[in-house]
């Protein structure tokens, strides 16, 4: 036996419309969906998005604390560097200081060190002038004497006759003044 069904057939095959367009069933499908409609649009402000909009108010703070705080930490950092090239200024002036104190003492102590290996050099040098002077004076009698019997010798040996002593004298003390 057959048994009816929704689905009518058309003559040629073909089955009758589609159930949700059917017209015997518009009406009360159109109920049905304003009935979930509304308990979905329900359940979704009183329950959904109180939370959603919590939650995101939520974020919204947190975002704005945290700005906050880099903005606060970058104010502190920003301070710290300051300090820090303040700082690194006065030590770089105190080292500048130092160094130019330093330099200028040691310059002064080589300076006096020099003056006073010059003033030995020269008190050295003194001496040893007086020493040569007195060495010449000295090799200049015995050069003297020294030319006095070498002339006498000479003559003698030239002429084969000693010339006198005096007149050998004057003549290598003409021969020394020249």
């Amino acid at each position: 036996m057959a048994t009816p069904s929704t689905h009518t057939e058309v003559p040629g095959g073909h089955k009758a419309a589609f159930p949700p367009f059917a017209k015997e069933t518009f009406a009360s499908q159109v109920f049905w969906l304003v009935l979930c409609f509304a308990l979905l649009y329900f359940v979704v402000s009183r329950l959904a998005l109180p939370r959603v909009s919590s939650i995101l108010e939520a974020r919204r703070s947190r975002i704005a604390a945290d700005f906050a705080e880099a903005t606060r930490l970058k104010g502190e950092a920003d301070t710290a560097l300051a300090a820090y090239e303040t700082s690194l200024t006065q030590a770089r002036g105190r080292a500048q200081a130092l160094a130019a104190e330093t330099r200028e003492r040691l310059n002064a102590e080589a300076e006096h060190s020099r003056k006073a290996l010059e003033e030995q050099l020269n008190a050295k040098l003194t001496e040893a002038d007086r020493a040569i002077a007195q060495a010449r004076n000295a090799a200049m009698t015995n050069v003297r004497s020294i030319a006095i019997d070498a002339a006498g010798a000479i003559v003698t040996q030239l002429i084969g006759v000693a010339p006198p002593q005096p007149m050998t004298e004057r003549a290598v003390d003409d021969a020394l003044k020249r």
